[in-house]
């Protein structure tokens, strides 16, 4: 009898081990499906690694920007299209791993949890994915940026479509250059790095938008207050040199001269603990995710800053480091009264006739006051109609504010910051130029040219 208990309990032992091994299979398979399905070994998808059975790829406006074709991965017609839309597109062997082609794998594959691969081995693709960005509009920011390297992106802060997104420098993945990984020139660094979100760059004078929301936040007086400029603010322990001589002037319009000694004054009075608050409050250190994938990280640090560091980091300088894509996320939060949409670029995507899923509109957490992005907003209005020139944006009823970024070697990084007021025109939009000197001449006139083309765009 005992042996046939003995003989139970193991027999009950081996079931057990069964069932949990089950388990840990069903649960790995559940977690892990996905990527061990679309490993680039997958020959039902891959060739040489190059992707070959996915669905098709669209703009805004139903261009096609990747099919698959006789087993075949093609790209739309226009060089120029390609190559602009390169980082958000991505490439077939994956090189561009932000790209669509990489982080919408699974959905372009039409891999499911119970179906796995069987819609694309029975009939050679997956679903369709619909991008909320305008081929064109993308073009014609590539066309802006000439050789350039730098990055430019547009989005509705109303809904958080991204109807822009271009880095360069870029290539054309119907052509890729040969030299690309032994070129020792540098006209080809960080070319598969999408510097929309992944970009770091100092900020320059693009940040006093920062030091300013947290000066009318924290600072009672600040609009009746009087900054004299004398080309230098001499601290003990260092200098803080402005681009001019502005003498006497008020907060707003020391705002519109982009006076560095006016703000490393204010960035002094609040302090280094206020300022960092500040740039925490306004969503500069928070992930910012942008559909599957997320910007790179902000950095801020004036912990035990000197007071000619903390100067210096209220005008965006010192070892202040910001992304366009969290840039462009906090001028849509200014123009919409604290809170900005969170951007997106898969619009829907769809298997044949049946739409599988849709994009749809959310919002970050407020930033700032409506009172404080009405000031804000007043501010920059006021940078345009008096600095930069209302008639170069005509009839967008523009806000915006430059900036021209010191860096250690070479030329200054050029900024522009801004969005519209105008109500069939809900679209910021932020433009780095690396190396591209003074904002007004390089970053401003890419603006004019992207936003015009944008407002053409939407309405």
């Amino acid at each position: 009898m005992k042996k046939v208990w003995r003989r139970t309990a193991v027999v009950y032992l081996l079931v057990a081990a069964f069932l949990a091994g089950l388990a840990v299979i069903a649960v790995q398979f559940f977690t892990n499906g996905r990527i061990w399905a679309t490993q680039r070994a997958n020959l039902h998808l891959f060739s040489g690694g190059t992707v070959i059975a996915a669905g098709a790829v669209y703009d805004r406006d139903g261009a096609v920007l990747a099919q698959t074709i006789d087993g075949e991965r093609v790209f739309n017609n226009s060089a120029r299209i390609r190559k602009s839309t390169l980082h958000v597109v991505g490439d077939p062997q994956g090189y561009i791993s932000t790209g669509i082609h990489s982080t919408y794998r699974t959905e372009l594959t039409g891999y499911s949890f119970v179906n796995g691969l069987y819609s694309v081995a029975a009939g050679g693709k997956g679903n369709d994915l619909h991008l909320t960005i305008s081929a064109e509009l993308c073009a014609t920011a590539y066309d802006a940026l000439g050789s350039s390297k730098g990055a430019v992106a547009v989005y509705n802060y109303k809904t958080g479509e991204i109807l822009c997104s271009v880095s360069t420098p870029t290539y054309d993945v119907r052509n890729k250059p040969e030299d690309i990984d032994s070129d020792t020139t540098g006209k080809y660094d960080g070319i598969y790095l999408d510097r929309v979100c992944n970009g770091l760059y100092v900020p320059g004078s693009v940040f006093k938008i920062v030091t300013c929301a947290s000066a009318i936040d924290n600072i009672p007086d600040i609009f009746s207050q009087t900054f004299t400029c004398t080309g230098k603010k001499v601290l003990e322990t260092g200098t803080v040199i402005c681009s001019d001589v502005h003498g006497s002037q008020s907060f707003e319009q020391a705002f519109a001269n982009s006076c560095n000694c006016a703000f490393a004054e204010i960035a002094l009075q609040l302090g280094e603990h206020t300022l960092s608050q500040s740039v925490s409050q306004l969503g500069l250190l928070s992930e910012l995710k942008v559909g599957k994938t997320s910007a790179g990280k902000c950095s801020f640090n004036v912990s035990g800053a000197t007071p000619a560091e903390l100067a210096w980091a209220g005008v965006g300088q010192h070892t202040t480091m910001v992304t366009p894509m969290h840039m462009l996320v906090l001028a849509g939060a200014i123009a919409n009264a604290g809170t900005s949409a969170k951007p997106y670029l898969v619009g829907s995507v769809t298997s044949g006739e049946t739409n599988v899923s849709t994009g749809k509109t959310s919002y970050l957490d407020p930033v700032m006051t409506s009172q404080t992005a009405l000031s804000l907003s007043g501010l920059m209005r006021n940078n345009v109609t008096s600095k930069y020139g209302d008639s170069s944006f005509k009839g967008l009823e523009m806000c915006g504010k430059t900036g021209t970024a010191e860096i250690e070697n070479g030329a200054p990084h050029a900024w522009f910051v801004g969005f519209s007021q105008k109500e069939d025109c809900p679209l910021a939009i932020a433009v780095v130029i690396e190396n591209g000197g003074l904002a007004s001449e390089n970053a401003l006139p890419v603006a004019q040219k992207v936003m015009k083309a944008a407002y053409n765009t939407i309405k």
